[in-house]
């Protein structure tokens, strides 16, 4: 009899499924669709995101076709964090679907937040040598955390030690994106238009300050500055923006270890997805750190994490007791 556990996250802006066999752990099914947002717009209300997950969802599950009593354990994130009163609208989606199908299959049903999916996606590889003394990154349109993060019975226990007191890389980016009129999320139609060719002139921008917290909301205008004043082409500016955003990321980090025995250094999410941000990182800190970049589709939301981690903790448990 096969044991297969199936992933579901329903995130701001991503309805993902996954399928996994956890005696084999291959990966059997990894479905996912990017929430539309209409042109023009910045983002979605809850109530409309909730509506197309739901739409989503049915569409996902009904793509995977395997004989459904195999499915043994249903995962699933149901908060953003894993903390008291961490809650979204979105992520109860995901949550009652989970439950009605673990009911009518009568399996195992666990949740997990959307944080620890990220970790666990980014540590599939590598979860039997790195448990603790890691640094977990999560960068995206409504998280900018550095967290502080150890393996425990179930999951993955987090402390936050940096990030922005404002707004988010993600919303950063997004912003100055729908100012230039890329389609939301912008980052990646952003990095696509920069790929297109190098006409790209070099902006010296601010010195970042602050020590592992920053604030963000004054770039926005900085880059908004840039746009108004036409000295620069957008590519130069997409070009500077992605580059300043490394910087901070790079900065953090290096003010999180004057206080830290961080080994290991883990980013993820929608922002670590991009290919100039993680390269600079790469470039600058690779010697310094064990640096783990997941690869650019598993940095980006999705539901494998979520559907990893039972198989990370069954194997975390079982050597604690031995």
């Amino acid at each position: 009899m096969k044991d297969y556990i199936l992933g579901i996250d329903t995130s701001a802006y991503t309805t993902s499924i996954a399928l996994i066999d956890q005696e084999s752990r291959e990966i059997l099914a990894d479905k996912r669709k990017v929430l539309a947002v209409p042109m023009g717009q910045k983002g979605l209300r809850q109530q409309d995101a909730v509506f197309q997950h739901i739409k989503n969802f049915q569409e996902l599950y009904s793509e995977i076709n395997i004989n459904f009593n195999n499915i043994k354990t249903v995962s699933v994130s149901s908060r953003p964090r894993n903390v008291a009163g961490s809650y979204m609208p979105v992520f109860t989606v995901g949550q009652n679907y989970g439950k009605i199908i673990a009911k009518s299959l009568n399996c195992k049903y666990i949740e997990y937040s959307h944080q620890e999916n990220h970790i666990a996606a980014s540590l599939m590889d590598y979860y039997k040598e790195i448990k603790n003394n890691v640094l977990a990154i999560h960068i995206s349109g409504g998280t900018t955390e550095f967290l502080d993060v150890n393996k425990s019975s179930k999951g993955y226990d987090a402390v936050i030690v940096g990030g922005s007191k404002d707004i988010t890389f993600g919303q950063l980016i997004d912003r100055i994106g729908a100012l230039f009129e890329f389609q939301f999320p912008c980052g990646f139609h952003m990095e696509n238009y920069l790929n297109e060719n190098n006409n790209i002139e070099k902006i010296i921008t601010p010195k970042i300050s602050g020590d592992a917290y920053i604030n963000l909301s004054g770039m926005e205008n900085y880059f908004t500055n840039l746009y108004l004043s036409k000295k620069f082409n957008k590519k130069s500016i997409i070009n500077a923006l992605f580059t300043y955003v490394a910087d901070c990321i790079i900065h953090i980090i290096n003010e999180i270890k004057l206080s830290s025995d961080i080994e290991t250094i883990i980013i993820a999410g929608g922002v670590a997805s991009n290919s100039l941000i993680r390269k600079r990182i790469l470039n600058t800190l690779n010697n310094k750190y064990n640096i783990i970049l997941p690869t650019k589709e598993n940095a980006s939301d999705n539901a494998v994490g979520t559907a990893f981690l039972p198989i990370i903790d069954r194997w975390y448990n079982e050597i604690k007791a031995n």
